[in-house]
């Protein structure tokens, strides 16, 4: 009898565990799904473009400035190639405040001309060379 009851308990919490996980999963897909509408609805718009720059202190500067304006959701400058990439809500703003946004920071763009004043206030090993070129290939 005690084994009876012991394996119909045994049983019980099995079925149990199993309905618990079948429930987390729906709800970690339920998220997922909540995860990258939230990101489509934000990143309505792509643009990639050059930005002159040296080291990482440029990337977390120009990146910044690049997330400080309105409508955006990533940006990423690739030190190498000195090509930035930025994800934004194109209802919200659009490529000609990204680049200006960066300029204002000190990095000339591809369209922009960085702030002198903002240039003349980065640290020395972020003063790049003016005539630099701007999104090279590895």
């Amino acid at each position: 009898m005690k084994k009876m009851i012991l394996s119909t308990a045994v049983l019980g919490l099995l079925a149990f565990a199993s309905c618990k996980n079948e429930a987390k999963q729906t709800t970690e897909e339920a998220n997922e799904t909540t995860t990258v509408a939230v990101e489509n609805e934000l990143a309505t718009a792509k643009a990639t473009f050059g930005v002159r720059g040296n080291c990482a202190m440029c990337k977390s500067t120009i990146e910044k400035a690049a997330k400080s304006v309105e409508g955006v959701s990533s940006a990423n400058w690739d030190v190498k190639k000195k090509q930035i990439t930025i994800a934004f809500n194109g209802d919200k703003t659009n490529e000609e405040a990204l680049h200006n946004a960066i300029a204002a920071s000190g990095y000339d763009t591809e369209k922009s001309v960085g702030s002198e004043d903002a240039y003349k206030e980065l640290p020395a090993c972020c003063k790049y060379d003016h005539e630099m070129a701007m999104s090279l290939e590895e």
